[in-house]
């Protein structure tokens, strides 16, 4: 798959036609299993011949997918709202379907809806998801890209290459950047290696890079010296020439729910909320955490036993691990886990600080001798730290939040690292489901402080999601 504007049409064509299978294969279905084979099939009592309806609903469906322009090609590969688009087709084609019939008293077999949708539904968000899997395949090769020209300040610039190179499932290849208003710039971007196009503010001089690096998009980034009514004119140049135009604001780790337009005399401003765990949010968090690990404290019962007989039988010293951790606003608790070390394996840390292959303030050994064999088994499949369950239970954890720290860590911290304490430590989060003990620590911190600033019910369900394929795969745990 090579870059460029080529990769759309495929996609878009590919697309159209795994929907009409989709659909069709479950229409079908729908049909074989309330009516049978019997194309003439007529409801008792009724007119309608539901061989042509589901012909009708089949193509209806697959023209509001289209309508819903669930098949763009900038909400491919990344992001959820290719699979929004698909259940809110869908949804809203039904509910219409409910409506028209009670309208009009046209009665639509219900056994036939209750298997046409559902089947429909997850089929369609289940392919989607395979065709992703492929492009973020081919993404991750350099192909099926659309070419970016960066516009913008030097340093935002470098910022914005740095992070979209980063993140390849999302399609944008930095081919260039475009320095407007800038003076003495070298002609190659030092951080990312980019080629500089030029400087100059006007119109033309921009178009001319955008032909000379053969750009399908162009980012504007913060730092851009351009006037209101220079990026106006440029903007209808790029669309005369089917080129994307690009906003990216100097906003980061800014998740989406909390922006918000609003257009005022013109001018697109964006609002920027920050979630706050008050209220109602506070006690469904709380909730969540008691039903669920009470829930999981149950299941995991036998499991814990034979744990804690094999930790005893392993070596000597208590089952139990218990530790000092800093939660929420600061304060201490005693973090429970299952003894995976030997009993002096604190006493034996200054020892082994020469061979810390943690990054900043974290100590990780990838090898580390003080782990016994019972526990070097427990670390790999994340068990040792069922016991913290009870910490949920008893409210001085989370199920999802940032990783607890120690409260060393939490004395060196910089200002901005203190915000991680704005909520509880999680037994899982962001750092578990995103490398675990491969991080660095920016990254760690990075992740811990997006949660804090992002958090969200729904958000929680998704990374309780991801961490059951983080512990199944072991991926960065030791």
């Amino acid at each position: 798959m090579g870059t460029g504007s080529d990769w759309r049409p495929r996609t878009s064509r590919l697309l159209k036609f795994v929907d009409a299978f989709v659909i069709g294969w479950a229409v079908a279905g729908a049909y074989v299993i309330r009516f049978g084979v019997e194309t003439d099939f007529l409801l008792t009592g009724q007119e309608p011949n539901y061989f042509w309806l589901s012909v009708a609903l089949a193509a209806a469906w697959w023209l509001m997918l289209g309508a819903w322009n669930s098949r763009q090609s900038r909400i491919l590969g990344a992001g959820p709202d290719e699979y929004k688009r698909v259940a809110a087709a869908s949804l809203w084609l039904f509910g219409l379907i409910a409506i028209f019939s009670y309208v009009f008293r046209f009665e639509t077999a219900r056994g036939y809806v209750g298997v046409a949708l559902p089947v429909g539904l997850v089929g369609l968000l289940l392919a989607r998801w395979l065709l992703r899997q492929h492009l973020s395949l081919a993404r991750q090769s350099g192909g099926s890209m659309s070419r970016l020209l960066l516009l913008g300040g030097p340093s935002a610039v470098a910022h914005l290459a740095a992070t979209l190179h980063g993140a390849k499932h999302a399609g944008y290849l930095p081919v260039a950047a475009y320095t407007p208003g800038a003076r003495d710039q070298p002609s190659i971007e030092p951080n990312s290696g980019l080629p500089i196009l030029g400087s100059g503010t006007e119109p033309v001089a921009v178009l001319e890079a955008i032909d000379r690096c053969r750009a399908d998009a162009v980012a504007v980034s913060a730092g851009v010296q351009l006037h209101p009514q220079t990026i106006r004119q440029l903007g209808w140049e790029l669309a005369a020439r089917n080129i994307g135009l690009i906003m990216a604001p100097a906003l980061t780790d800014i998740a989406g729910p909390r922006i918000h337009t609003q257009q005022v005399a013109g001018l697109p401003l964006i609002h920027v909320t920050t979630p706050t765990l008050e209220g109602g949010q506070r006690v469904a968090k709380r909730l969540f955490d008691i039903f669920v690990s009470g829930f999981l404290i149950i299941v995991t019962a036998p499991l814990m036993g034979l744990i804690a007989l094999l930790v005893k039988a392993d070596s000597k010293g208590p089952v139990l691990f218990k530790q000092a951790r800093v939660g929420m606003e600061g304060s201490l608790f005693q973090m429970v886990k299952f003894r995976s070390m030997v009993v002096d394996a604190e006493a034996r840390l200054s020892d082994l600080q020469h061979r810390n292959e943690g990054k900043g303030l974290l100590f990780k050994i990838r090898d580390d001798p003080r782990i016994t064999r019972v526990g070097s088994a427990l670390r790999k499949y994340s068990l040792d730290e069922l016991p913290q369950l009870f910490n949920i239970f008893a409210g001085s954890m989370s199920l999802v939040g940032p990783r607890p720290p120690l409260p060393r860590e939490v004395e060196a911290y910089e200002h901005d690292v203190r915000r991680r304490l704005l909520v509880k430590p999680g037994l899982t989060g962001l750092w578990q489901v995103s490398g675990r003990s491969n991080l660095s620590w920016q990254d760690s911190v990075r992740l811990d402080l997006y949660y804090v600033e992002n958090w969200s019910l729904a958000g929680d369900l998704v990374i309780i999601l991801r961490t059951a394929r983080a512990v199944f795969h072991s991926t960065g745990a030791y």
